[in-house]
């Protein structure tokens, strides 16, 4: 804590960034942004971005404290934007409102904003400071961070298996390896992420549903890596939401008649890519961020794994292991390009170990590429 920001500034932003993450699966391609107003003392106001295309974290706190926004203090965890989009300037709103101060936890690298909204603030009278919990601020929007500066959605490989590294038997068998309760957090983690990615194996062999089935949740958009095209039309992806489409990215492999009766089916998108066999996946990434999709959760298989983790698409794991040992030659996470020295394994950052759920649950960070915040 610098001598800018005091226990008490802290406290508010922390609030600020609870009141944010509500949002979370919500606001893409926005950010999640929350916001307390404080006055005398007392916190007159609050607010989160609910969704992309509603009003902005600001106005919906500006709108709660009224009259008692003038001469207040505002904490946002995002710097307040400047340009007109979907919704009016909140820099502009904050003016008008009489704010003294405006503490941001973070400069918004959109470069339609990029300093401009604290610059108005400040050419205005209103007293700015930055950087308070900006690391926690940068972590809470990864995704939006990534996309925004890179072009490309972030991806977290979540994973269950055995403490001997296999997420199924020989036979495939793979009910349950992990527990209830680390169940049920991976479906939280399907309602948090904009996409759900999986590669036709899976499909063939699981024929998953893909859905949400937590409490107030809201199904992702399915994705299915499928170059030949092999997935079956009776397969419950392709009907297990009637909310969010499902996309079928192949290639020049698929035959035309299978193409035509996927593509016939509601909610079913086709998305077909010059290539001879395989989907070229840094492609079908950018994509996915052009549709305003921030997020994927990749939850298999192997191949499909292995293979982001080649292309340097997967920023985050998400693994459960559980205290079970298969003790043959199973499935491993990964099946990719083969790292035959030690020297040139991948290294993880940033990981924590938890075992609430009664598995082992492990959060780790492959790519590093949060931009540190300003």
């Amino acid at each position: 804590m610098t001598k800018e920001f005091s226990p008490v500034d802290e406290e508010y932003m922390r609030l600020a960034l609870t009141l944010a993450a509500q949002a979370r699966g919500r606001t893409s391609p926005n950010p999640m942004v929350g916001c307390v107003i404080v006055r005398d003392g007392r916190i007159v106001g609050q607010g989160y971005h609910r969704q992309a295309g509603t009003p902005h974290a600001e106005v919906h706190a500006l709108s709660a404290a009224g009259d008692l926004a003038e001469g207040s203090t505002l904490y946002v965890t995002l710097e307040p934007c400047c340009h007109i989009g979907r919704t009016p300037p909140c820099a502009d709103a904050i003016i008008r409102a009489g704010v003294k101060r405006v503490v941001a936890a973070m400069v918004d690298p959109n470069p339609l904003v990029a300093g401009k909204g604290l610059a108005r603030l400040r050419e205005a009278g209103v007293e700015v400071a930055t950087g308070l919990l900006a690391t926690e601020a940068a972590r809470l929007n990864e995704a939006f961070l990534k996309a925004i500066t890179v072009g490309l959605p972030w991806v977290t490989y979540k994973a269950a298996f055995t403490v001997d590294g296999q997420i199924a038997a020989a036979s495939g068998d793979s009910y349950w390896v992990s527990n209830e309760a680390s169940r049920q957090m991976a479906h939280q983690m399907r309602n948090d992420h904009d996409v759900i990615m999986v590669g036709s194996e899976t499909v063939l062999h699981d024929d998953p549903q893909l859905n949400c089935r937590c409490q107030g949740g809201r199904d992702p958009v399915r994705l299915v890596v499928d170059g030949e095209l092999r997935t079956p039309v009776t397969a419950r992806i392709l009907r297990s939401s009637p909310a969010a489409p499902c996309i079928l990215a192949t290639s020049q492999a698929a035959p035309a008649a299978k193409i035509a009766e996927l593509a016939a089916l509601p909610g079913v998108e086709i998305w077909s890519y010059p290539s001879l066999r395989h989907v070229p996946l840094r492609d079908l990434a950018a994509d996915i961020q052009k549709r305003g999709w921030n997020s994927i959760l990749l939850e298999g298989g192997s191949k499909l794994a292995g293979a982001m983790l080649d292309a340097g698409l997967i920023d985050k794991i998400e693994f459960f292991l559980a205290p079970k040992l298969l003790g043959s030659q199973g499935l491993a996470p990964f099946a990719g390009r083969e790292r035959r020295r030690m020297a040139e394994a991948l290294p993880l950052h940033d990981w924590t170990i938890s075992v609430a759920t009664g598995d082992i649950h492990l959060t780790a960070y492959v790519n590093q590429t949060v931009r540190k915040a300003r």
